[in-house]
């Protein structure tokens, strides 16, 4: 029982940052179902592609969750949303795939880089000014609830085709996409904070769904731990999506890189030790 219990919470912790920061989750799951391998149900060892496959599975219900409150917000973009699908559908199946070719101490090293990756995009993103006052053909605004109106866009095809590095992405670690989608959305395209979690977990959901399917299909999902951790991730979700709105935009952008930096240095750790 204190093995499910803990599932549960490791479910509520990945559900909470999952949606708040847009992320998914998966950068929680994935690390954890390594290191609580020993008391899932009937699972001695987590390898690479059964945590993977677990977490994209996990993410869906956390994603759905908090989709479902973001909405109610009105923070998601689902224009936007849908053509970033276009790309990231194609991409999760192909990552799906990728994941096959990954041993446990070389995932765990590409996975610790890839957070790094990310983070450093955030820390400099005031520094990096690819989407600051470009001229979009595509354009959206959106009022934030102290009334400030922020403009952004982005090329459509351009879009599609970080959408489908996205997709990959997300299917190769089992993240969901939002670690890496969320950075582009901000620094690239330069979506308001919220709009960019929002928008970014119903991406995910979408995403998730497709990748999961093929993860299914190769036989890399532990149902025992989905079930135990499953009713922490929706909770989670609901109240990440509730959370972030008690929080400003710099805010959530400072608790995203303060998780992945936690994360990062401790996969790194593992994967080089």
């Amino acid at each position: 029982m204190m093995g499910w219990f803990v599932l549960t919470l490791v479910g509520i912790a990945a559900g909470t940052f999952g949606s708040l920061l847009g992320l998914g989750g998966g950068i929680i799951l994935v690390p954890a179902l390594f290191y609580l391998s020993g008391i899932i149900p009937g699972v001695p060892e987590i390898t690479p592609q059964l945590a993977i496959g677990t977490s994209l599975m996990l993410i869906i219900i956390t994603a759905l969750s908090s989709s479902i409150s973001y909405a109610k917000q009105k923070l998601v973009d689902f224009s936007s949303a849908f053509l970033f699908f276009i790309g990231s559908a194609p991409g999760a199946v192909i990552g799906a795939w990728l994941s096959a070719y990954f041993d446990k101490d070389s995932f765990t090293l590409y996975y610790g880089l890839f957070m790094l990756f990310m983070l450093l995009i955030l820390t400099y993103r005031s520094k990096l000014t690819p989407g600051k006052n470009k001229e979009w053909k595509t354009t959206r605004t959106y009022m934030d609830i102290s009334g400030q109106v922020h403009t952004y866009g982005y090329s459509k095809p351009l879009a599609i085709a970080i959408s489908l590095l996205v997709g990959i992405l997300s299917s190769v670690f089992g993240i969901g996409g939002g670690a890496l989608l969320v950075p582009f959305l901000l620094v690239l395209f330069r979506f308001p904070p919220h709009v960019a979690a929002a928008t970014s977990m119903f991406v995910i959901l979408l995403s998730s769904l497709v990748g999961s399917i093929t993860h299914i299909t190769l036989g890399h999902i532990v149902w025992s731990a989905v079930i135990a951790i499953a009713p922490g991730a929706w909770i989670g979700g609901k109240l990440g999506s509730t959370l972030s709105r008690k929080l400003s935009g710099k805010g959530l952008e400072r608790l995203m890189r303060f998780v992945l930096l936690l994360i990062a240095v401790r996969m790194l750790w593992q994967g080089l030790m």
